[in-house]
């Protein structure tokens, strides 16, 4: 895994929030989204060039789990984390921590993303190596 992870600052709006004035569980896909996107650019890859250049990377496996509740107002930090796992599939590890005097873990979890041409077939991404650094 990379010892350098890469970080993001969010910040938590009102209409992310469910009836509970928490942030629906739904949203933390998207923060995480979010923050892989930008880790790519970090690493000198965008994601729509990507996908222009007829590659997808598509999730196959996504596991989250929730620990302490995101609220409106509140900043919270993403951390992203990647290795291979073969030559069509990588693992993203990110951890969403509340900011604050004490570091809070939010959520932590686990994605795979596969490297797929337009047809469905397991194609290899030649610059992926720039992820793993």
């Amino acid at each position: 895994m990379d010892v350098r992870p890469h970080t993001l600052l969010i910040h938590v709006r009102d209409y992310e929030c469910d009836m509970q004035g928490i942030v629906n569980n739904a949203v933390y896909q998207n923060y995480l989204e979010h923050a892989r996107h930008a880790f790519l650019k970090d690493r000198g890859l965008d994601f729509a060039e990507i996908t222009q250049s007829g590659i997808h990377l598509v999730v196959m496996r996504a596991e989250i789990d929730y620990r302490s509740p995101l609220k409106s107002g509140m900043t919270a930090i993403i951390e992203t984390q990647c290795k291979p796992i073969s030559r069509f599939k990588t693992e993203f590890r990110q951890k969403i921590s509340i900011e604050s005097e004490e570091t809070i873990l939010s959520a932590s979890a686990r994605f795979i993303i596969a490297s797929i041409s337009e047809s469905g077939r397991p194609t290899l991404l030649k610059s992926i190596d720039l992820l793993f650094d």
